[in-house]
């Protein structure tokens, strides 16, 4: 017995509107999880500026900093650090921010610190 053509198309094109549903969820869900904030970050003598010196919950953030100072810098923030960067070179810092809180952030050169290369990173 032949099932009739309204049927069929009915069940095809639920099937497909599901599939439809099931890769927006699979493709949503890991880009939220894994969406990664960029902050800016310029350092010189003896200063940090920030794009941004606060993000709305725990992740992964991304610092970009560029020296643009005339001796070497780094940027240090939750244990991690970028090397010494000469003037106007940049580099990339991946933190993870895994809770709520402040995070101290300077530059580990000897003195820079307390001429002014610090600040608090905050998660809210």
């Amino acid at each position: 017995m032949r099932k009739p053509i309204t049927t069929t198309l009915f069940a095809l094109l639920a099937t497909g509107i599901a599939s439809l549903f099931l890769v927006q969820l699979a493709s949503a869900g890991p880009a939220r999880r894994s969406a990664t904030k960029t902050v800016l970050v310029k350092g010189g003598e003896f200063f940090f500026r920030l794009s941004t010196k606060s993000i709305a919950r725990p992740g992964k953030v991304t610092f970009v900093f560029k020296n643009v100072g005339h001796v070497a810098h780094d940027f240090k923030i939750n244990r991690r650090v970028t090397p010494l960067i000469a003037p106007g070179k940049t580099a990339k810092l991946a933190v993870t921010f895994r809770k709520k809180g402040k995070y101290p952030y300077l530059c580990t050169v000897p003195g820079h610190a307390a001429a002014g290369m610090r600040g608090a990173f905050t998660v809210r």
